[in-house]
């Protein structure tokens, strides 16, 4: 049991604290008959779903009763297994206050600040964003120089986004499934320009935003640095546990809830249509508002482009739905040009609150975008094509060089999301810079901290050689032996 003096617990449920139900943990665990001693071994189970991010920290697990219910055992089995995760550090207790999920002392890393660049001669796998053809840039300068011409008599500054632009993602979104007009879009320098608009707008210190576990984690940094109280998701190994999105959001009632249906970044995850509507309707039955970021919707290899996550909500539904874009990643982060759609009213106070800091973006990258816009349907398809051989090369290569690593290839996006089998991840990554590989682990796309550390995102976005030897590099470091780190190494962002 807890000591004298026992760690605070979570705040209470309903609005302020989250409870695991009985049957959804039941649902997560494997069968224990056989297994000698069960609560043992059902108490290592629970151990490995907290810290793979499968069971979110600081939940009040079921009570004893319910849960041998559950799991069709007695309550002193289960009363052993909250022993053993107390025993363990991965349970606190308090009289009277139930049992809720915590972590061992000393299992969160220490943070170390990281150089931003890797030297020359490194692979960087710690960024997910592909390059752009030289001559597709050529190409698209020499066509919007005459029009940048025309622009230069002008001031230059559009808070809004340029007109044409505005129009034209306001058309794509309609071509997609979603009626939109461009009062409701705002270009923006980015998709994580458009995310800190929005925060500074909706949300205040203290409020709390709904995540999914993991997440992106330059999303994450924005969350922390507006002092954001984050409420991490669970994903398992098949996406979404929609009854866990819909409890959080009827227990806690998140200001707002960010997440990434399409192609998740880093899982690569594809959320499903029923599954969308659910959660629009919880979403709406709360109050919270969605922000969706659709920056990997169009990297769709083995299945149609999913419609905008909005397109789900039943009439009326998507009043409170932010869509996030950008360029980066079906076409160049260098061209720092993203968008938002949103009702219209909304955009213009995002657009005032935006001219505080920046009057607006680059007229020449606008331009730029606009003309690969237009060229989509003749792009798009020959950066599918070099995705899915470069997600081919690292698979192979994978598989023959670390055979005793497991990932499920995802549909789309831009990495693999691997289990390395034992938590290993920072250590390796500490190590593999020695060897030339700059990759980050599992631990650094958690929404709390000391998770994730078997897990290893993998991106594919550089060419089929460079993947290979990348992996080459990483079964050295491997062969070589890993030391155990004395900090996290945790860079001051990754794409």
């Amino acid at each position: 049991m807890a000591g004298s003096n026992p760690p605070r617990p979570p705040e209470g449920t309903g609005r302020t604290g989250r409870v695991l139900g009985s049957r959804q943990l039941a649902a997560l665990l494997p069968d224990a008959a056989g297994s000698r001693p069960a609560y043992r071994h059902l108490a290592q189970a629970i151990s490995a779903l907290i810290l793979d991010g499968r069971i979110a920290l600081h939940v009040r697990l079921p009570a004893e009763r319910e849960l041998a219910s559950a799991l069709n055992i007695s309550r002193a089995t289960v009363t052993a297994v909250y022993d053993l995760l107390r025993e363990s550090g991965h349970a606190r207790s308090r009289q009277g206050s139930g049992t809720w999920t915590a972590l061992p002392e000393g299992a969160v890393p220490r943070d170390v600040t990281r150089r931003l660049e890797p030297p020359d001669t490194t692979i960087d796998l710690a960024r997910a964003a592909p390059g752009l053809p030289e001559r597709v840039l050529a190409d698209a300068l020499h066509r919007v120089a005459p029009r940048l011409a025309e622009h230069a008599h002008t001031p230059g500054y559009h808070p809004y986004g340029l007109p044409e632009l505005r129009a034209a993602v306001a058309a794509r979104f309609t071509r997609r499934g979603l009626a939109t007009v461009p009062e409701q879009v705002l270009v923006t320098s980015g998709a994580q320009h458009a995310l800190t608009l929005v925060l500074g707008l909706l949300c205040r210190p203290g409020d709390r935003v709904m995540t999914e576990n993991p997440s992106y984690p330059n999303a994450l940094e924005a969350l922390r640095r507006a002092r954001l109280r984050t409420v991490p998701v669970p994903m398992t190994d098949d996406g979404w546990d929609v009854e866990i999105v819909e409890s959080t959001l009827r227990q806690v009632v998140p200001r707002l809830a960010y997440l990434i249906p399409d192609f998740h970044n880093p899982t690569g995850l594809l959320m499903p249509g029923h599954e969308r509507a659910r959660v629009l309707r919880a979403a709406q039955r709360s109050g919270t508002w969605l922000v969706v970021d659709e920056t990997m919707a169009d990297l769709a290899l083995d299945v149609p482009a999913p419609r905008p996550f909005a397109s789900y909500a039943e009439p009326g539904g998507a009043g409170q739905v932010i869509t996030v874009g950008s360029m980066s990643k079906t076409h160049w982060g260098g061209l720092r040009v993203g968008w938002l759609r949103a009702p219209s009213r909304l955009v213009t106070e995002l657009a005032g609150q935006r001219i505080a800091t920046d009057l607006g973006g680059s007229v020449l990258d606008q331009l730029l975008a606009l003309d690969l816009l237009g060229r989509e349907e003749e792009l798009l398809p020959q950066r599918l094509e070099r995705v899915r051989e470069q997600r081919a090369a690292l698979v192979a290569a994978l598989s023959e060089r670390i055979p005793r690593w497991t990932w499920r290839t995802p549909p789309g996006g831009l990495s693999l999301w691997v289990d390395l089998g034992e938590p290993i991840a920072s250590a390796l990554a500490e190590r593999a810079m020695d060897y030339g590989v700059r990759i980050e682990g599992g631990a650094y796309f958690a929404g709390e901290p000391g998770v994730f550390e078997q897990r290893l995102r993998i991106p594919y976005t550089t060419p089929p050689d460079t993947l290979r030897e990348a992996v080459h590099r990483m079964a050295a470091t491997l062969a070589a032996g890993l030391p155990i780190p004395s900090a996290d190494r945790r860079p001051n962002w990754v794409a």
